[in-house]
């Protein structure tokens, strides 16, 4: 793992003066508060960090410095790789009852202006084309109405939820093994506390004190532009024209911006982008400005309408990563991590799919089953797939701030690619010799190769059909076909003497899940007796296209020991 950033080093921990509410011990001084894993931030990655984990058994303390969760709806779209994640930990259906009221809708459009001239729309894949990469499909639900979901479902699990609470000091130090010592006030009472953690997930936003605590550098464009936003109610049947847009990026010489529905009849956010290079201010916007600029979004000069308020802070557009997503103990995921242009609907999803990169590593790590060279492959794999993310989201911006489609679309991706088509060059998994160096691959053609997604497939059970996707989340999952030898019960009792859970699931005939004309084999580029190791988190970490019934059994454990840092 890296070894940059401002990590300093203490032989002692000394305990804080003043004890956080709730943890004063009896009858003497403030002990520290213990932890396994520290998450700083209570956004969507932090919370979501605190299920990962505590489904793989790890009871985390969460701290936040808001005093509650996010009141705005900022991002809105969950993608369908995500929700295979939620899925895995049992909350898809609790994900989805909280659906916001567009979830019906699917258009994404570039316009002069609502009831105006349509640029561009962009292309979206129908839910039967997800439905052929995944089990499950896009969810759309305000970031409101699903950090408290994530937030009631953690504290559930067992996670010490502080929010109201801020970090302000970060340390390493040496008591009783290493680990790191966080200094923290509770804003509500003004008291301060320790923390001791082994590990720490930075999880605190786009502007991350830790990361700067930590002297992490960030990389790329930087602020791209200035926005206030304000909520409005208006009737804007017409100039929808039957239109149910997600989301309508306007683009004219009066105002630059983004309409947003929240209720899906007559009341909407927009986005605005001001300029304080050219002198302009947040609090230049008063109500009648505000009037005018949504007139003119719109396109429709007399618009009834009602500024619901306009004392919403300010906020930026921007695209940068963080120069490593690891320092020693310290890991930065989320916004904190990598921070792009709302374009495309990436940033939420990566930064829970960073925290579900992370939970099974870091549970493998603190129960003593893998080495600690596992945790250096969360950087090695998260950091170039959030390069390449933000790179496409603000190819997407650039349509936005009025570049031409045609211009962008050789090097665009869609959504469905880069959703569930990304792939790590390298990390915890046995590379294949000659394999791609490609970060992305076509999901409707996956190639099931080490450091890939393991593809989607329909089975048949004695229950019903059930998607393979379905077998992944909880350890390790070797998938054999009907062919594979006794040599998958060495395997077994090689991973149970490791201490790693995993299990042998055989598809074909005469097992209690079976494929349609061998698509399991060519699904996952398999020749008869061949075999996949596939990761807690549904990427494959090994592959054996032939199985022989040799060395096939010697060359999975290698593999599985190679992943755990157990050579």
């Amino acid at each position: 793992m890296a070894a940059r950033g401002r990590l300093r080093r203490r032989r002692r921990a000394t305990p804080a003066r003043h004890p956080h509410p709730g943890h004063r011990p009896q009858g003497g001084s403030m002990k520290p508060h213990r932890t396994p894993v520290l998450i700083v931030g209570g956004g969507l990655t932090g919370l979501s960090a605190a299920v990962f984990l505590a489904h793989h058994g790890v009871s985390a303390t969460l701290v936040e410095r808001h005093p509650d969760t996010s009141t705005h709806p900022k991002a809105r779209a969950i993608n369908p790789r995500t929700m295979e994640l939620y899925r895995a930990v049992g909350m898809e259906e609790r994900v989805r009852a909280g659906r916001s009221p567009i979830s019906g809708n699917t258009d994404l459009v570039h316009v002069e202006s609502l009831a105006g001239a349509e640029r561009v729309r962009m292309p979206n894949a129908s839910p039967e084309d997800i439905g052929r990469i995944s089990p499950t499909q896009w969810t759309l639900i305000d970031q409101n109405q699903l950090e408290p979901i994530l937030r009631e479902r953690a504290v559930e699990a067992g996670a010490d939820v502080r929010f109201s609470t801020r970090v302000d000091a970060i340390e390493e130090y040496d008591e009783d093994g290493a680990g790191v010592l966080v200094r923290t006030t509770d804003l509500a009472t003004g008291a301060s506390s320790e923390i001791h953690a082994q590990y720490v997930i930075a999880a605190d936003g786009s502007r991350s004190p830790l990361r700067e605590m930590l002297g992490i550098g960030a990389h790329g464009r930087g602020t791209l532009t200035n926005l206030v936003s304000f909520f409005f109610e208006a009737d804007l049947t017409e100039a929808l024209r039957g239109r149910r847009i997600i989301a309508a990026y306007v683009n004219n010489p009066e105002v630059r911006g983004t309409i947003i529905p929240i209720d899906n009849d007559r009341r909407w956010v927009i986005n605005v982008s001001f300029f304080p290079e050219q002198g302009q201010r947040a609090e230049d916007f008063t109500e009648e400005r505000c009037t005018a600029l949504v007139r003119a979004a719109v396109g429709v000069p007399d618009l009834p309408l009602k500024i619901e308020s306009v004392d919403m802070p300010a906020w930026d557009i921007s695209a940068r990563v963080a120069d490593t997503f690891a320092t020693r103990r310290v890991f930065v995921a989320g916004d904190a991590a990598h921070v792009m242009p709302p374009t495309g609907a990436f940033g939420a999803s990566t930064g829970i799919q960073d925290a579900y990169n992370l939970a099974w590593k870091l549970a493998l790590v603190l129960s003593g089953t893998a080495g600690p060279k596992l945790l250096e492959s969360y950087d090695a794999e998260r950091r170039p797939v959030a390069e390449e993310t933000v790179r496409q989201a603000m190819l997407r911006f650039a349509v936005r701030e009025g570049r031409q489609y045609q211009e962008v679309a050789a090097e665009l991706l869609d959504e469905t690619t880069m959703t569930f088509g990304y792939c790590y060059r390298s990390g915890a998994f046995d590379a294949e010799e000659g394999a791609p160096d490609a970060i992305v691959e076509d999901p409707a053609h996956p190639s099931a190769r080490p450091g890939a997604r393991a593809p989607h497939l329909q089975l048949d059970g004695p229950d019903g059909a059930v998607s393979v996707i379905d077998l992944y989340g909880d350890g390790f999952t070797l998938l054999v076909d009907e062919m594979a030898g006794r040599w998958t019960e060495a395997v077994e009792g090689e991973a149970a003497r490791l201490g790693v859970g995993l299990k042998v699931v055989r598809i074909g005939r005469g097992t209690r899940l079976w494929d349609q004309d061998g698509s399991f084999r060519r699904r996952y580029g398999l020749l008869a007796g061949g075999a996949v190791l596939v990761r807690p988190d549904g990427f494959v970490g090994w592959r054996t296209t032939a199985g022989r019934s040799g060395p096939v059994d010697q060359a999975a454990i290698a593999a599985l020991r190679g992943i755990l840092d157990r050579l």
